[in-house]
């Protein structure tokens, strides 16, 4: 063996955590084109929560790899749940906004109203899918 080519848990833990930060930097970065790309409502929702959550995830991971501090580790687990716990609530609701305000079009088959929702949906359809009763903007 040459002299201080030993490996150690630390300078694993070390590659690996700035692995794991990497990669969720970029798939943040790719959820932030995607939303900026996207065309359509759910393309965006989907690119705001699937590679953002987990490119969050990688950044704690890599953070907790580095640091190593009890503490800090636990702090971390936290926020790792905190948005585990938010991120499906608020793509939920947003859904159901971008449902109910007639921005996603009703397929039979793939979506269905909820019972509270089929009154909501004839109106928006007889206003022709506006807000303000169904009046053309003014130029």
């Amino acid at each position: 063996r040459r002299k201080g080519a030993a490996v150690t848990w630390a300078g694993l833990a070390d590659v690996a955590g700035a692995v794991a930060l990497v990669s969720g930097a970029l798939l943040c970065l790719a959820a932030a084109i995607g939303l900026l790309r996207f065309r359509d409502i759910l393309s965006r929702m989907h690119a705001a929560t699937k590679p953002q959550v987990l490119g969050v995830l990688l950044v704690l991971l890599g953070v907790g790899l580095r640091l190593r501090d009890p503490v800090d580790i636990g702090m971390l687990v936290l926020i790792g749940l905190f948005q585990l716990l938010t991120v499906p609530v608020s793509g939920h609701m947003l859904s159901r906004a971008s449902h109910r305000t007639g921005l996603v079009d009703h397929v039979d088959g793939v979506t269905s109203p909820a019972p509270g929702d089929l009154e909501a949906i004839e109106a928006l359809e007889r206003d022709d899918g506006r807000p303000d009763g169904g009046t053309p903007p003014e130029s």
